[in-house]
C-alpha cells in the first residue's frame, strides 16, 4: 500500500463510522437559514395564520353550539388538534415543493453534492431544518387558544418536541413525494387524496371513536392521529403510558419516511 493510501485509510474509516457528518449537516442547514431570512415573513404568516383561522372558526363556532367534546372543553380540544394541523402543513408542503424546485428547476442539489456532502447528509439536513420550523409553528395555536381560555400547563413544553418529531416524518414524506412526482402538478393528487383526509380524520376536530368502524381502523394508523393524542395529553396534563405507543408510532413513521426519502431521491440525484 502506498504512503498516500495509508494516510487516507484512517480518514475513510472514520467517515464510514460517522455516516452523518455534523459539519456537512450544519453546512446545508446554514444555507437554509440564510435563505429563510429572505422569505420568513411570508412563510411564517401562512404557517401560523391558516391554522389559527381553523382554530377560531371551529373552536369558537362549534364551541358556541357544544361546550365539550369527549369530556374536554371545545376550545381546548380544537386548539390541541390544530397544533397537529400546523405541523402537517408546515412540514409536508415545504418537503414537496422546496425539494422539487431545488432539484428540478434550480439544480441546487447538484451544486451542493459537488461539495463534501453526500445525498444522505443533504436530505437529512433539509428534513431536519423543516421539522425544526414545524415544531416552532406548531406552538402558535396554543398561544392563540390561551387568549380564549386554554390554561397553560407544564406539559406544553413537550409540544415543540412532538412537533419536530412529527414534522420530520412529514417533511421526509414530502421529499419522497417530490422524488417520485413527474411534475409539480402531481402534488395536487397528494394534497387532495392523502393530506386532506389525514387532516380530517386525525382526531383534530372530532373524536376518532365516533367514526364508522372501517374508517376508524384506518384513522388509528394515521400518524397525525398519534400526534394529536400526544399534543392533547401533554397540553391538558393527561400524559400516560399509552402515550409511549403514540410516540413510538411517530418515531417509526419518521425513520421509515426518512430512509425512503434518502433511497428514492438518492436514485434520482445520482445517475
Amino acid at each position: 500500500m502506498s504512503a498516500r493510501a495509508q494516510a487516507l485509510a484512517p480518514a475513510s474509516a472514520a467517515r464510514r463510522l460517522r455516516r452523518l457528518e455534523p459539519a456537512a449537516l450544519a453546512g446545508v442547514m446554514s444555507r437554509d437559514v440564510v435563505i429563510f431570512k429572505r422569505y420568513w415573513k411570508a412563510t411564517t404568516f401562512s404557517s401560523i395564520v391558516q391554522p389559527t383561522i381553523y382554530l377560531l372558526a371551529f373552536g369558537l363556532g362549534i364551541g358556541a353550539l357544544r361546550h365539550y367534546i369527549d369530556h374536554v372543553k371545545t376550545i381546548e380540544y380544537i386548539a390541541t388538534g390544530t397544533v397537529a394541523t400546523a405541523v402537517l402543513f408546515s412540514s409536508a408542503f415545504p418537503g414537496m415543493f422546496n425539494t422539487f424546485i431545488r432539484w428540478q428547476f434550480q439544480r441546487t442539489y447538484d451544486a451542493m453534492l459537488a461539495a463534501p456532502v453526500d445525498v444522505e447528509e443533504l436530505i437529512t439536513a433539509e428534513v431536519l431544518w423543516i421539522s425544526l420550523r414545524a415544531g416552532v409553528y406548531g406552538v402558535a395555536p396554543l398561544l392563540v387558544a390561551m387568549a380564549f381560555g386554554l390554561r397553560p400547563d407544564a406539559g406544553m413544553l413537550l409540544v415543540p418536541l412532538i412537533g419536530v418529531l412529527t414534522g420530520f416524518g412529514y417533511a421526509a414524506f414530502g421529499v419522497l413525494i417530490a422524488a417520485v412526482a413527474k411534475t409539480i402538478d402531481n402534488f395536487n393528487y397528494v394534497t387532495s387524496a392523502v393530506l386532506t383526509p389525514m387532516f380530517l380524520v386525525g382526531g383534530t376536530f372530532f373524536p376518532v371513536s365516533k367514526l364508522p368502524e372501517g374508517v376508524r381502523t384506518v384513522a388509528l394508523g394515521n400518524p397525525l392521529y398519534h400526534c394529536v393524542q400526544l399534543v392533547r395529553d401533554s397540553s391538558l396534563g393527561h400524559l400516560g403510558t399509552g402515550d409511549v405507543g403514540h410516540a413510538a408510532v411517530l418515531l417509526a413513521f419518521a425513520v421509515l419516511m426518512w430512509r425512503l426519502a434518502v433511497w428514492r431521491l438518492g436514485k434520482r440525484l445520482i445517475d
